[in-house]
C-alpha cells in the first residue's frame, strides 16, 4: 500500500496546476491565507475524489461525482469529512438525541426506573416481566400497542408498563401534549399585532389594509350582534371592553372568549360571524408552514416577528409528559440527568452499579459500559460542559464539529482519511492541546488526518504542514512550503513559518483606551450556568468577553444583553435571558449583531446582492449607451427577477435533476449555458465584460473594474477590508462558511453610514481567518470603535484579544464549573488575575521576549 498520497496537475478553482505529495498515517495540517485554496485541495478533491473512487471500486454509480481536474491522483483512502456546517437545525433534536447516550438513558429509565402508583401514591419497582428485560424495537414505538399492566405491590391497582418510548418526547408516548415535546409554546405579540392607541377605523391591525378591514369588521359586527353586544370600530383598543378584546385576539372559539359566554354555542360560518382572531390567525398560518419547503423560510421568519416564544406551562420546558418526568433511577428523574453536564453524568453512570442490586446489576451492566464509553469520548473532545438537553440547533459551529469528532473515536477504523475544518473553532487555548492529542489517537490508529487550520498550536503539533499562498483568490493556489512545523519556520516566503517564529506578528496597540462613565452594566445575570453575575461592559471601548468553551459568554452577550437592548430600541418580541436589569440603555442608538448564521437559503444569494454591492454594478450597466439603446434598465441585469434573466433556469445557471434515490445533481442550463442570462443582456459591456462575467470576477477584480462607480467600489472596498477579496461576487451564499457569512455582514453595515453610539455585538469574529487577515480585520473593527461606537467581540483567538482595550473573561470552567466573572480589566491585568486560563494563554503573547511556537 502507498505511503503517501500524489496529486499531480490540481487545476481547480484557483490552483495553479500543482503538484504535491502528501505522507499517509500522519497528522498533517493545510494552512494559508483565507482563500489561498486550502479548502479547495483538502474538501474538494482530496475528499470528494477519495469518496468517488471508492464508490467506484464497490461498483456503485458515481453519476454526479465528476473527477476534478487534474493529471492523476494516486494512494487515496476512503474518506470522512468534518465541516464546519450544522448538520441538524430541527428544535427537536438535542445533544442526547444526536449521540447515542439519551437511547441508552432511555433504556435505563424503562428497565430500573421507580415511580410512584398511579393509584396509592407509594413507590412501585421497576417491573419483573422477563418480557421487559429485552429492549424493544425502535422502529415501532411510535405504534400504539395494547398497554401491558402489572398490579402494584401495595395496593394492587393495574400500573402500567413503560418503554423506551415513554421517555422519548419524540414519540406520543412520552412528549408532553400540550407542547408535543418542543419544551415551547408559540404565543402571538399582541403588542406587534396592533397599535392600541389607534382604533379599527384608523388602522390599528398591522396588515389590514382597505380591503381586509372592510371584510373583517363586517365579520366582527355580525359576531358581536349575534352575541348580543355592539362593536365600536371608533373605540381605541386600548379601551375595549375585554370581550371585544377577546374577539378581536383570539376569535369566536377560543376559550378566553367562550368564556364570556359559556351558554352560547360559536357561529359555524362566517356569514353568521365566525371570526378567527388576528392572534389565533397568525399561529394558525405559521403552524401550517412550519414543515414546508426551505422556500418558504422567509415567510416562516416574517411571521416570527409577531410571536413570541414562552415554556410550555405544562411542563416546564421539560418537553416529557408528567408520568414520565416521575420514574427516577437513584432519586433522579431523567429530566434532571439531562440537565447535568457530560462530567457530572459520567460520574453519576458510575456510581449507578454501588446502589443497585446484583439482579439490577446484572440488567444493567451493558447499557452502563456503553453510557460511559460514549460519555468519556464527548469529554475526551472538549464538550464534557455540555447538557444531553441542550438544543442542537443553538451548539456553535465547533462544538457540533467536535460531537461528529467524538463518534469517529468510538468507531475504531483505520486507514481512512479524516478531512477536518478548523476543529479548533469555539475552543479556547487552553483546550487545544487537548484536542491535539485526539487528533494524534485517529492517526495513531492508522489513518491520515488531514486539517485545515490556522491555529498556531495546531500547527506546531502538526507532522507535516502544506502552506498555501502567497495571496488568495487568483493570487494564491500555490504550495508556498512543505514540511514539519520546523521546518516550515526555515523556509522563505511563507507567511505562515513567519508567525511561527514570531517574525512576525499582530501588534500590540501602544495605548489602549480606558473606560470612562459611559457603561452598561447587566445586573443579577443568571441566565443558563451564568451565577447571579453583575457585570459592567464600558462603552466607546473594543471589548473582548472571553473564558472556556461553555463558560457562559454567548448566554451573556447574546441572550441577555443582545435581546434586552433589542427590546428596549426596538420592541423585539424575544425576551432576554434571566437577569434583574441593565442600566445605561440611554446611551445607546442602534444595535447590530453580526453572528455565524449563514446569509442565505438559496443558492441565488450571494455575497454582492447580500452586501447591496450588485446594485450600483447593475445601474452602472444600465448606464452604458448600448443598455440605453436596447431599453434595457438595472432590473435587466438582476438574475432574481423577470426581464433580462434567463427563465429556462430562472437566473441560477443551472438546472436540477432529480435522481429518485441518489442525491439531485445540478446540471449547467442547456439555453444561457450557465451565464444566467438572456442572449441580449449578455451583450451589453461595460468595459469588455459583460454581467456574467462580472459575477465571476472576485471583490479584488472587482475593484479595478469599478473603480470609476464610487457605490461599488466603496462596497467593494469594504469587503476587501473584511478579508473577502478572494471571494467571487457571484459564489452562492450557501457555500459560505459560517465565518465568511459573518464577514459578508459585517461588510453591509459597513458599508452603511457609521453614526457613532452604536452597539456591535460580535460572535468568535477571526473564524476562519490566518493571522494576517486577522490583522487586517483588526484595523476595521478599531475604525469602528475610533468612529465613536462600542464593539465587543465574544472571542477565544489570543491575537484579537492582547488587541482589546478591556476583557471580562468568565469561567473558570464550562457549564455548571462556569458562569462566574474571573476578571475584567486590560489584558495586561488580566494576566495578572489568579486562575485565568485565558491570563495565562496571553502572558506568552504579551511577553516580548516569548519563545517561538513549537510542537
Amino acid at each position: 500500500m502507498s505511503a503517501q498520497i500524489t496529486i499531480r496537475g490540481a487545476r481547480l478553482h484557483n490552483l495553479k496546476n500543482i503538484t504535491l505529495t502528501i505522507p499517509k498515517s500522519q497528522l498533517v495540517v493545510l494552512t494559508g491565507l483565507s482563500g489561498s485554496g486550502k479548502s479547495t485541495l483538502g474538501f474538494d478533491i482530496l475528499h470528494k475524489e477519495g469518496q468517488r473512487q471508492y464508490m467506484e471500486a464497490l461498483g456503485m454509480v458515481t453519476f454526479g461525482l465528476s473527477k476534478p481536474p487534474l493529471d492523476s491522483i494516486t494512494g487515496l483512502s476512503p474518506s470522512i469529512s468534518l465541516d464546519q456546517y450544522l448538520t441538524n437545525h430541527s428544535p427537536r433534536s438535542t445533544v442526547g438525541t444526536a449521540t447515542e447516550i439519551y437511547a441508552y438513558l432511555r433504556v435505563l429509565f424503562a428497565r430500573l426506573g421507580h415511580r410512584p402508583c398511579p393509584t396509592c401514591g407509594k413507590d412501585v419497582p421497576p417491573s419483573s416481566d422477563p418480557s421487559n428485560a429485552e429492549w424493544e424495537g425502535e422502529s415501532d414505538d411510535d405504534v400504539a400497542a395494547p398497554e401491558e399492566t402489572f398490579p402494584c405491590p401495595h395496593c394492587g391497582a393495574p400500573v402500567p408498563e413503560m418503554g423506551m418510548a415513554n421517555f422519548s418526547f419524540n414519540k406520543p408516548d412520552g412528549a408532553c401534549p400540550t407542547c408535543t415535546g418542543l419544551g415551547n409554546v408559540h404565543q402571538a405579540n399582541l403588542k406587534r399585532l396592533v397599535d392600541e392607541q389607534k382604533s379599527l377605523s384608523d388602522g390599528a391591525v398591522f396588515g389590514w389594509d382597505i380591503r381586509y378591514l372592510n371584510r373583517y369588521t363586517s365579520t366582527l359586527e355580525t359576531a358581536a350582534a349575534y352575541y348580543g353586544f355592539e362593536f365600536d370600530f371608533a373605540l381605541p383598543i386600548k379601551d375595549y371592553p375585554q370581550p371585544q378584546r377577546d374577539l378581536l385576539f383570539f376569535g369566536v372559539d377560543s376559550p378566553l372568549f367562550r368564556r364570556h359566554f359559556p351558554k352560547i354555542e360559536p357561529p359555524t360560518i362566517v356569514r353568521e360571524g365566525r371570526f378567527e382572531g388576528i392572534a389565533t390567525n397568525l399561529l394558525r398560518r405559521y403552524a401550517e408552514h412550519l414543515h414546508e419547503h426551505i422556500h418558504e423560510a422567509d415567510y416562516r421568519d416574517k411571521l416570527e416577528d409577531f410571536l413570541v416564544t414562552q415554556t410550555c406551562p405544562d411542563c416546564s420546558g421539560t418537553r416529557l409528559r408528567a408520568e414520565s418526568r416521575s420514574v427516577t433511577v437513584n432519586g433522579q428523574t431523567i429530566i434532571e440527568v439531562s440537565r447535568m453536564s457530560l462530567i457530572d453524568l459520567g460520574a453519576w453512570v458510575s456510581a449507578l452499579p454501588t446502589v443497585f442490586s446484583p439482579d439490577e446489576r446484572h440488567i444493567a451492566e451493558s447499557i452502563l459500559v456503553s453510557l460511559r464509553d460514549g460519555i468519556t469520548r464527548l469529554v475526551e473532545v472538549g464538550i464534557g460542559y455540555l447538557t444531553l438537553e441542550r438544543a442542537s440547533p443553538s451548539l456553535s459551529a465547533g462544538e457540533a464539529q467536535r460531537l461528529r469528532l467524538a463518534s469517529l473515536l468510538g468507531s475504531g477504523l483505520s486507514g481512512v482519511l479524516y478531512v477536518f475544518d478548523e476543529p479548533t473553532i469555539g475552543l479556547h487555548h487552553r483546550d487545544t492541546r487537548r484536542l491535539i492529542e485526539v487528533l494524534r489517537r485517529l492517526r495513531d490508529f492508522g489513518n491520515t488526518v488531514l486539517v485545515i487550520e490556522h491555529d498556531l498550536d495546531m500547527i506546531a503539533a502538526a507532522d507535516y504542514v502544506v502552506d498555501f499562498g502567497p495571496g488568495a483568490g487568483k493570487h494564491g493556489g500555490q504550495v508556498v512550503a512543505v514540511g514539519t512545523p520546523a521546518e516550515l519556520v526555515e523556509q522563505p516566503g511563507s507567511l505562515t513559518g513567519d508567525y511561527l517564529s514570531r517574525r512576525a506578528s499582530i501588534p500590540v496597540p501602544p495605548h489602549r483606551r480606558m473606560p470612562n462613565d459611559s457603561v452598561i452594566t447587566i445586573h443579577g445575570a443568571r441566565e443558563n450556568n451564568l451565577q447571579n453575575i453583575t457585570v459592567r461592559l464600558p462603552l466607546g471601548l473594543l471589548v473582548a468577553v472571553t473564558g472556556v468553551s461553555g463558560s457562559g459568554k454567548s448566554s451573556l452577550i447574546f441572550d441577555i444583553l443582545d435581546r434586552a437592548v433589542r427590546q428596549r430600541l426596538y420592541g423585539a418580541g424575544e425576551a432576554p435571558g434571566e437577569h434583574d436589569a441593565i442600566e445605561g440603555y440611554e446611551y445607546l442608538d442602534k444595535i447590530i449583531t453580526i453572528d455565524q448564521a449563514h446569509i442565505g437559503r438559496i443558492p441565488r444569494s450571494n455575497a454582492a446582492t447580500y452586501s447591496d454591492t450588485f446594485t450600483p454594478i447593475r445601474e452602472a450597466f444600465a448606464a452604458t449607451p448600448e443598455a440605453r439603446q436596447r431599453g434595457l434598465t438595472a432590473r435587466h441585469f438582476s438574475f432574481n427577477v423577470v426581464g433580462g434573466r434567463c427563465e429556462r433556469c430562472e437566473g441560477t445557471g443551472v438546472l436540477t435533476v432529480k435522481m429518485h434515490f441518489l442525491p439531485d445533481v445540478d446540471v449547467r442550463c442547456p439555453t444561457c449555458h450557465g451565464h444566467r442570462f438572456t442572449s441580449e443582456t449578455l451583450a451589453v459591456r461595460y468595459r469588455e465584460h459583460n454581467i456574467s462575467q462580472v459575477l465571476d470576477l472576485t471583490v479584488e477584480e472587482a475593484l479595478t473594474l469599478f473603480s470609476d462607480v464610487p457605490a461599488a467600489l466603496s462596497r467593494l472596498k469594504v469587503l476587501s477590508d473584511v478579508g473577502l477579496g478572494y471571494l467571487q461576487l457571484g459564489q452562492p451564499a450557501t457555500t459560505l462558511s459560517g465565518g465568511e457569512a459573518q464577514r459578508v455582514k459585517l461588510a453591509k453595515e459597513l458599508g452603511r453610514r457609521v453614526t457613532g453610539r452604536t452597539l456591535y455585538l460580535l460572535d468568535e469574529p477571526t473564524t476562519g481567518l490566518h493571522l494576517a487577515d486577522t490583522a487586517r480585520l483588526l484595523v476595521v473593527l478599531q475604525r469602528l470603535v475610533e468612529a465613536g461606537n462600542t464593539v465587543i467581540v465574544v472571542e477565544h483567538n489570543l491575537e484579537l484579544v492582547k488587541a482589546a482595550d478591556w476583557v471580562i473573561d468568565l469561567g473558570p470552567e464550562g457549564g455548571a464549573a462556569g458562569g462566574k466573572l474571573i476578571g475584567q480589566g486590560t489584558p495586561e491585568q488580566i494576566v495578572q488575575t489568579p486562575g485565568s486560563y485565558t491570563g495565562q494563554g496571553l502572558r506568552e503573547l504579551l511577553d516580548s521576549t516569548a519563545k517561538p511556537f513549537r510542537p
